[in-house]
């Protein structure tokens, strides 16, 4: 399963033999670029354990000593928490031959590090989509590609809610990826539970998201399938003071004149400022969310074989 370019642990190696649940993880999140020290080493805690508490085997996805890793091993996790250099599904193939470091990886890059090596559950906070007069920057996030091109289920509370939401759900139409809502009916934005807007499918039960996504491999289908998992109701910050709080962000990377990822810490902080600092609990809370949902959802592939294993 290991290559010159990819490290698969011996854990996840192993779970892969046996067909073990197995939930990949990205690593931006648990970072210093995601949240602040200790708050990122408390999530991917908690991550980790609801991975465990659901009888999955959680894989840590990051780029370590020139190669990417597919389960970060516990003597490497403080390398993953301090890192400042952020690696997308494009700068992977950079990062690699280069011999970097250490970088953490977006949804994109882990994806597409999961996808490699077998994985076929993923969970993270909220994936990239379409920005905000992306009409006229081209701003689109790698995120919504790299979902239609690997054969993964992604766990994500919907998508960042300073997005277009809108047109991001469009172009996954557009690139064919089904959008599962998990227990509702309309689409998450992140620290919100309804963005306004339907999915086209709901699920209850994590059989099904199984069977949907056997079923997409089963029909030749190359990519994968997205599940939208609201922010617990407890958790959820108050959508008018979220609102403003994104335009007031919006506002400063306009005037900063930011565009992709650079957006993202500049509206994260506007949002922490808005709410006295309720953001980051809040973010815990539904990247574990996701992580729990995930596990779920990689028991029931694990009793659902592949059209391959027959």
């Amino acid at each position: 399963m290991s290559s010159p370019s990819l490290r698969v642990s011996d854990e996840v190696a192993d779970a892969l033999t046996a067909n073990r649940p197995i939930v990949a993880l990205e690593s931006t999140i648990f970072s210093s670029l995601g949240l602040p020290d200790p708050h990122n080493g408390e999530c991917l805690e908690r991550c980790v354990a609801a991975i465990r508490g659901g009888g999955a085997v959680p894989a840590l996805t990051a780029v370590l000593d020139g190669r990417g890793v597919v389960g970060v091993d516990d003597d490497e996790i403080g390398r993953v928490l301090a890192a400042t250099r952020k690696i997308a599904a494009r700068d992977l193939p950079v990062a690699l031959g280069s011999g970097a470091d250490v970088g953490v990886t977006t949804v994109s890059a882990s994806v597409t590090l999961a996808a490699a090596a077998g994985i076929e559950v993923f969970a993270t906070g909220g994936v990239g989509g379409v920005h905000r007069g992306s009409e006229l920057s081209g701003d689109v996030s790698h995120d919504l590609v790299a979902l239609s091109r690997h054969p993964v289920v992604t766990v994500s509370a919907g998508a960042k809610a300073f997005l277009d939401l809108a047109r991001t759900l469009e172009l996954l139409e557009t690139l064919g990826v089904p959008v599962v809502g998990w227990k509702t009916d309309r689409f998450p934005a992140f620290y919100v539970r309804d963005s306004g807007l339907p999915v086209s499918f709901r699920a209850d039960d994590p059989t099904v998201i199984a069977r949907v996504f056997r079923s997409a491999h089963d029909l030749g289908h190359p990519g994968g399938v997205l599940v939208a998992n609201p922010i617990p109701s407890a958790d959820e910050l108050d959508p008018e003071l979220i609102d403003s709080a994104l335009e007031a962000g919006l506002d400063q990377v306009t005037r900063l004149g930011l565009s992709g990822p650079a957006v993202t810490p500049v509206v994260l902080g506007a949002i922490a400022a808005a709410t006295d600092g309720l953001s980051v609990p809040a973010n815990l809370a539904l990247a574990e969310s996701n992580a729990a949902v995930a596990a779920e959802i990689a028991t029931a592939l694990a009793l659902e074989p592949s059209s391959a294993a027959d």
